[in-house]
């Protein structure tokens, strides 16, 4: 059984475990009380090909994050003061008009700090009807007791493995533990996704079970960027698809902050980690082309597709 409501009352959904009482109207380090927020539900093209295909994910943005990461693009809802206020028996509605609109997969980008409301949404439009698999895109950073939970309704884990080493992620997403907890969370996927049969694809080439984990790329940083992968492949191998993302784009904090962040990734940064890739013998393996920025895959966090009939 997934948390159930009360979970909110002294949260400890995410890593964090901050304790307050968001069920009273207290926010967590996520940003959020315990009122769901969306900021968009609409088809997203510019996922991973297994995940997007041709005729798109049925994306839902979740408002807040447990991470503070200061390079975040998504800065618009991470911080949680974002989207409207939904029910679960919305959030379920919007599940099966996705579906309506051909979308390959349900795709929750960021969901964890809301799992009672998205565990309960699922399993309301399984019982209505829903068919296609739902897609848990995360930063990595959760705990094992929320990937079990949310196994329950999630058949493929779109997953970030930002930073082994502790003193980046600590000045970067103020988590020094964040190796330690997403190395954990990973293992916890690859274990679930192995008892249930592996990967698998349907004939169409969209991703019905598995793992994809993601990396961006840092500036100045190919060598962690290089202990990452070999981090993924001690825990999954070649069970797992691996999304090498060569789009950071320094926002205006990052800009502002006038260290390295300030720049974009050279290619030879880029080229070195690809390389490592495959010397360690990934043999699917997503890249991207120079020159991709990350304001052309965010999208307009403009609460389409949020507000409508409940089912």
């Amino acid at each position: 059984m997934g948390p159930g409501f009360s979970a909110y009352a002294h949260c400890s959904l995410c890593p964090r475990a901050c304790g307050v009482d968001r069920s009273a109207g207290e926010r967590g380090i996520c940003g959020c009380d315990d009122t769901l927020r969306i900021a968009r539900a609409a088809l997203h093209y510019w996922e991973e090909p297994p995940i997007s295909g041709d005729a798109g994910s049925g994306a839902i943005f979740f408002s807040g994050c447990p991470l503070k990461c200061v390079f975040c693009q998504n800065c618009a809802i991470s911080r949680g003061l974002s989207g409207e206020a939904v029910t679960t028996r919305r959030l379920a509605r919007i599940m099966l008009e996705l579906e309506g609109q051909d979308a390959l997969n349900i795709n929750l980008v960021t969901p964890a700090h809301f799992a009672p409301h998205v565990i309960a949404a699922a399993k309301l439009a399984r019982e209505h009807g829903l068919s296609i698999p739902l897609v848990c895109n995360t930063s990595g950073y959760e705990t094992c007791l929320a990937i079990e939970a949310l196994s329950e309704v999630v058949d493929v884990w779109l997953t970030d493995y930002k930073y082994v080493d502790p003193e980046l992620s600590a000045r970067f997403s103020g988590a020094p533990d964040y190796d330690a907890v997403a190395s954990a969370a990973l293992g916890k996927m690859h274990a679930i996704v192995e008892s249930r049969g592996g990967r698998i694809l349907g004939s169409d080439g969209r991703m019905l079970q598995g793992i994809i984990v993601r990396h961006l790329v840092l500036p100045a940083h190919a060598a962690d960027s290089c202990a990452v992968l070999d981090r993924v492949w001690e825990i999954c191998g070649n069970a797992a698809d691996i999304s090498i993302m060569n789009q950071y784009t320094p926002n205006a904090a990052c800009v502002k902050r006038g260290d390295e962040l300030a720049r974009c990734v050279s290619s030879e940064e880029y080229e070195l980690v690809l390389d490592h890739a495959d010397d360690l013998g990934f043999e699917r393996m997503w890249w991207q082309e120079s020159g991709t920025v990350s304001e052309s895959f965010v999208p307009p966090f403009d609460n389409s597709g949020v507000l409508g009939p409940e089912l």
